[in-house]
């Protein structure tokens, strides 16, 4: 496979990549720039953090999570090209320096790219950036200090102005398709062929497993794929689109959703994590399906030429089984929405951090009240069964019913006929009931005006 990228603003060509070469191990092992730090090689601790520009801008990502090939076209920058040519610091850099925000030094690199990430995004949550950055030396303290510091400066115009990479060499190969007929034609030739899109999964098992991928196609190149289209009745999500690019395009429709999916791993996993890798994988703790399950979405799957419908919901067989043909794949989810109405859409994400963690109970609410009486709810969990699944003895209970504390205590006792959750190192099978049923009370709450967010709450 033959691809070409920028590196810190150097063309960079290269012809018969490994596919599953980490950007990590490329970086450290023949390029020398070891500022690149690796840490826990599974993007938890953000030491190899490192900055990608494209047509869609710049955004930190986790080297060790990144296969060569998905650079492509791209511009790659490491700590070692944030200093000007001459070089003068970046005003992150300046602002670590002034404030005292290295210690050890180890995690230093991986900080100050995501923050000139951030800079340039024009992020002032400077803690939900660094979430996925972690330090053990300096408390956070002065890093946040100097991250207020050097937000409001102007972005350095090597950065500025920097290229968005050289024309991609993989448009005409098969295993880097740039359109999704390309992708639809592959993958009825080659069935097998497994799908990298943000590899925040797949990466874990070359990295942990060391697990030989076998045939790879890329598709996060694939501009229809990585789309989101907002039409007056329907938003259409790419499957290629980022979990952070579904959490900026829901702010305006449901923000709850948004909320909830800022508390997804990290600015780094959210950058690279996709719409549809997290549906495909089928797994019963995904943070995206439960609330586009409540939202009544469709997903539409293709194979070579044929597309096909399928509500969201019914995607999900059974635990590790999904209603997907060989050949087949993921190509959109579609949502639908009713122009100048409130979102009455809920999310509600339990885990033991707030950041970085894997939900125990994902619980989403949407939940239609008119007159006083519930018209219509579609409730939806993660994490109480096999897979994602809806709560349908707990919506009829509600259906009809006034909307009063007493119709939904009467719900919340229908909550074991839809689940029997199981233990494990996250929480009890009590607990997740208990936790569920809880959630629906907090909606109740949430609804008539009471403080349920921990983070708006005052003593």
């Amino acid at each position: 496979m033959d691809i070409a990228f920028l590196l810190n603003g150097e063309t960079v060509t290269l012809r018969d990549v490994d596919p599953t070469t980490t950007a990590l191990d490329w970086l450290r092992e023949t390029r020398g720039l070891t500022g690149t730090k690796e840490g826990c090689n599974e993007g938890d601790c953000g030491a190899c953090t490192v900055m990608v520009t494209d047509t869609h801008g710049s955004r930190a990502l986790n080297a060790c999570l990144l296969f060569l090939p998905q650079l492509d076209g791209k511009a790659l920058t490491t700590v070692e090209g944030l200093a000007a040519p001459d070089g003068s610091l970046h005003p992150v850099q300046q602002a670590m320096v002034e404030h005292h925000g290295s210690q050890c030094g180890f995690c230093t690199p991986g900080i100050v790219v995501s923050l000139a990430a951030g800079q340039i995004a024009g992020e002032t949550d400077h803690a939900r950036q660094l979430a996925g950055n972690l330090c053990r030396c300096t408390g956070y303290a002065p890093i946040l200090k100097a991250a207020e510091i050097a937000a409001p400066k102007q972005v350095p115009k090597w950065l500025r102005d920097l290229p968005t990479g050289p024309d991609p060499r993989g448009a005409s190969q098969a295993h880097l398709p740039a359109t999704i007929d390309s992708l639809a034609a592959f993958l009825t030739d080659h069935p097998g062929a497994r799908i990298v899109a943000g590899a925040t999964d797949v990466a874990l098992w070359v990295n942990k497993q060391f697990r030989d991928l076998g045939e790879v196609v890329f598709v996060s190149q694939i501009e229809e794929m990585v789309r989101i289209e907002t039409a007056p009745y329907m938003i259409r999500i790419g499957a290629a689109a980022s979990i952070e690019a579904l959490r900026l395009a829901m702010a305006d429709h449901h923000p709850h959703f948004a909320d909830m999916l800022a508390r997804f791993s990290s600015a780094q996993v959210r950058s690279a994590a996709t719409v549809g890798g997290n549906i495909a994988n089928g797994s019963p703790i995904g943070d995206a399906p439960p609330p586009l399950i409540a939202l009544g979405a469709t997903l539409i799957l293709r194979r070579g030429e044929a597309t096909r419908e399928i509500a969201l919901e019914d995607f999900f067989i059974d635990y590790g089984k999904q209603d997907i043909a060989p050949g087949e794949f993921v190509e959109a989810v579609t949502v639908p929405r009713t122009p100048g109405e409130a979102s009455r859409l809920r999310v509600y994400k339990l885990s033991k951090r707030f950041d970085q963690d894997i939900s125990a109970v994902l619980g989403a609410f949407n939940i239609i009240v008119e007159g006083g009486k519930v018209q219509s709810a579609r409730i939806a969990f993660g994490g109480m069964a096999g897979t994602p699944k809806r709560a349908r003895a707990v919506e009829a209970a509600l259906t009809g019913q006034p909307w009063t504390k007493a119709s939904v205590e009467a719900a919340m006792a229908a909550m074991a006929q839809d689940f029997t959750p199981l233990s494990d190192m996250r929480a009890s099978k009590d607990y997740r009931l208990a936790a569920a049923a809880n959630m629906l009370m907090r909606c109740w709450l949430e609804d008539h005006g009471a403080p349920v967010n921990l983070a708006e709450v005052q003593a």
